[in-house]
């Protein structure tokens, strides 16, 4: 299925190395002014050639909208849009046309479809990222304007912005290249991308995202859980491999009583282990999550592996590849969270009439 969300969803389509990508928004509310410099500007911010810790390849990302606007405002029918890939280098992949690259997905794709575009990945490409940044961004403009969405790098292997959220200043999230709001720790993590990326190798590490101000009420009680959807859509996000909101892990370590969020008079909470989320539906604090990625498996040095026929071949990653997935994941996690909170902000207006 290439569907994201419920009521408003996204269908999409496109390759690493094909004509475009793209995508079709359904249920989009009419009548909604639209900000198009800050969509592009949000797919500014996920664009490859960006620094010198992340991958070369040079694409514009220019976002051209098809249908659904007029005069600058929704009409309420399906919003098209498609932003061109401009350049592709599929010579720098003919090495894996019979060959599958450990832990990356050519084996299963093989396996499940018959055929497989090695060409840059071909769908199972992180530049398919590109489409749900541009449909989170437009999906923004349905939330309240007040609720805000700050994502950040908070790990890169062992070094951790120590920093509890409260605590950093969200505005510097955008002053540096591995986009930690935690100067010094920024500076210890672009050392190690970058000491990385000499090696030819890769490593993973998380990012933290935190919403404020979204209204109480936001998911439903049972399979549409606000952290059940938000959960479900960072990993699916390339490189994804765990997902905590609140006390994550951690609260499994607790006590009843050590866990609990007690009630203040005006019904917010002393505490905040509960992530903003009870019973699958926001109760008006600060949510918070956190996404872990593993290094990227393209790796720039030989490994052992096998082509199509079981015969033991050596790969070696060529062309041009991010070394650490995270800065340009920030504002993949960011959006994809705008998109969910829009579909259920969408959903939960008819609950009570």
């Amino acid at each position: 299925m290439n569907n994201l969300g419920n009521f408003l969803t996204l269908s999409t389509f496109g390759e690493s190395h094909g004509i475009a990508y793209g995508g079709i928004i359904t249920n989009f509310p009419a009548g909604i002014e639209i900000n198009f410099e800050e969509i592009q500007h949000q797919l500014d911010r996920r664009k490859p050639g960006q620094s010198s810790i992340v991958t070369q390849r040079k694409e514009s990302d220019t976002v051209q909208f098809l249908s659904g606007t007029f005069e600058g405002k929704s009409t309420g029918t399906p919003i098209g849009f498609v932003i061109y890939n401009e350049n592709q280098k599929s010579k720098d992949y003919e090495h894996i046309a019979a060959a599958y690259r450990p832990s990356h997905a050519d084996f299963t794709y093989d396996q499940k479809f018959g055929i497989r575009d090695y060409r840059g990945g071909g769908k199972s490409s992180a530049r398919e990222t590109i489409n749900w940044v541009a449909a989170g961004a437009l999906a923004k403009h349905i939330l309240p304007e007040n609720v805000e969405i700050h994502a950040y790098v908070s790990s890169v292997g062992d070094i951790f912005c120590m920093k509890p959220y409260q605590d950093l200043d969200f505005s510097k999230i955008e002053s540096n290249d591995v986009r930690c709001p935690d100067e010094e720790t920024a500076e210890k993590m672009i050392s190690k991308i970058k000491e990385i990326k000499k090696e030819g190798n890769t490593i993973g590490g998380t990012i933290t995202c935190v919403i404020k101000n979204l209204p109480v009420g936001i998911g439903e009680p049972v399979f549409l859980k606000l952290q059940a959807e938000l959960a479900k859509a960072m990993m699916n996000i390339n490189a994804a491999k765990g997902f905590e909101y609140g006390s994550g892990f951690c609260g499994a370590t607790m006590t009843g009583k050590e866990h609990n969020d007690l009630f203040n008079e005006d019904f917010t909470t002393k505490t905040n282990l509960s992530g903003g989320i009870q019973g699958g539906i926001s109760n008006g604090m600060d949510i918070y999550f956190r996404v872990a990625f593993k290094p990227i498996a393209t790796i720039l040095r030989p490994q052992e592996s096998v082509d199509k026929d079981g015969n033991l071949v050596i790969v070696e990653g060529k062309g041009r590849h991010d070394p650490c997935v995270l800065p340009r994941a920030v504002p993949v996690v960011e959006n994809l969270a705008a998109f969910v909170l829009a579909d259920l902000f969408l959903m939960n207006q008819i609950r009570k009439i």
